[in-house]
């Protein structure tokens, strides 16, 4: 069984024991938190389409890691004969988090 799920504005598709890493979550390790947005559910074949949302529908999670940084980006800025060049980085700040619960 699987379902896809909105989980803050990215939609993932997840199965039971998965493991993921989402946009920083707010809780601590071994919080338990709940994604109500279930767009989609898979059960052995029998597929269920919301409109937008299934209602009833939500998937349980525990966060692993409140705090994971991603890879640092690096974003060049340069204009020819000018002399101007800009380098600026960013590190994603993510949660990695593992699948409990899924009732659909």
């Amino acid at each position: 069984m699987y379902v896809i799920v909105d989980i803050q504005g990215q939609q993932f598709k997840v199965e039971k024991d998965q493991k993921l890493y989402v946009h920083h979550l707010e809780g601590e390790t071994g919080s338990q938190v709940e994604f109500n947005k279930v767009l989609l559910a898979d059960n052995d074949g029998n597929v269920t389409v919301g409109a937008p949302v299934i209602e009833g529908a939500k998937v349980v999670a525990e966060i692993i890691t409140p705090l994971v940084k991603g890879d640092k980006v690096l974003v060049f800025k340069k204009k020819r004969r000018k002399g101007y060049r800009k380098l600026n980085g960013h590190r994603q700040q993510f949660s990695q988090i593992v699948i409990k619960d899924i009732q659909a």
